[in-house]
């Protein structure tokens, strides 16, 4: 791909205190900072964004926000807003994680919604996609993310992939130790690209689409090395600086 390839740390979860997340921001911003080519981007616990932004100003690697609200602003008691995270220079939102689908009951549509809310504050939507174990072995995988990309096209157009990303996040293979192969992830990036494509051809080049799954230093390079793989939304991996580096600079 001639796009540059991008790198989420977008799985520290609840993890994390101020000193463990000092070590770890002050490791990758060093560590990028000597010569990683690829896009670098974390996205903390709310409460570290402050941190994450005064640590990072002037360094190649952005930040974002493991989710957001899809009001503005309100009496929404325990939400943050696009607003607030664009206020704290967050480039990036995260939406459709598995885990806001599975456990808070976050449909395709309220997706969607997250999606255009994340853009109407100026932040770049990731919008995860993907199947759960019982999904793969009925061989509805494709159903599964077309029915999920299918909701946010439907509110926002084909124009709106313009200025978000996609990552594929094979449920089965989140923390599991378990990994998509190569050919499989490649697989389903490739229907992603092709059923944008079907749309417009432009848009469907220009998108990037990150792979999620058990990502390591060992099996990132033969997983970026594939055609329609553009980078990783990197899990339990971006805990440990050292580990998501190695990652990082497989993608160069």
């Amino acid at each position: 791909m001639s796009k540059r390839r991008t790198l989420v740390a977008g799985n520290w979860k609840m993890n994390g205190s101020r000193a463990e997340s000092a070590a770890l921001v002050g490791a990758v911003k060093r560590g990028v900072g000597a010569g990683v080519k690829a896009e670098v981007a974390i996205c903390p616990p709310f409460i570290l964004i402050p941190f994450a932004a005064e640590t990072l100003a002037g360094s190649p690697v952005a930040w974002g926000g493991q989710n957001l609200s899809i009001h503005k602003s309100g009496a929404y008691t325990g939400e943050i807003s696009g607003p607030m995270l664009r206020d704290f220079g967050c480039s990036y939102a995260i939406v459709g994680h598995s885990e806001r689908r599975a456990y808070y009951g976050e449909d395709d549509q309220v997706v969607a919604q997250k999606f255009g809310a994340a853009q109407a504050a100026g932040l770049i939507p990731i919008l995860c996609v993907g199947e759960t174990l019982a999904e793969r072995e009925a061989g509805t995988t494709e159903a599964v993310v077309a029915r999920s990309l299918d909701a946010v096209l439907a509110a926002h157009g084909i124009a709106a992939f313009k200025h978000a990303v996609i990552a594929y996040e094979p449920v089965w293979a989140i923390g599991t130790g378990k990994t998509a192969t190569p050919q499989q992830a490649q697989a389903v990036h490739a229907f992603i690209r092709g059923r944008l494509a079907a749309l417009d051809q432009a848009v469907a080049g220009g998108v990037r689409i990150l792979y999620g799954g058990s990502v390591k230093g060992a099996n990132a390079k033969e997983l970026f090395g594939q055609a329609d793989i553009d980078g990783g939304l990197i899990g339990g991996a971006s805990l440990n600086a050292e580990e998501f580096l190695s990652i990082c600079r497989a993608a160069d």
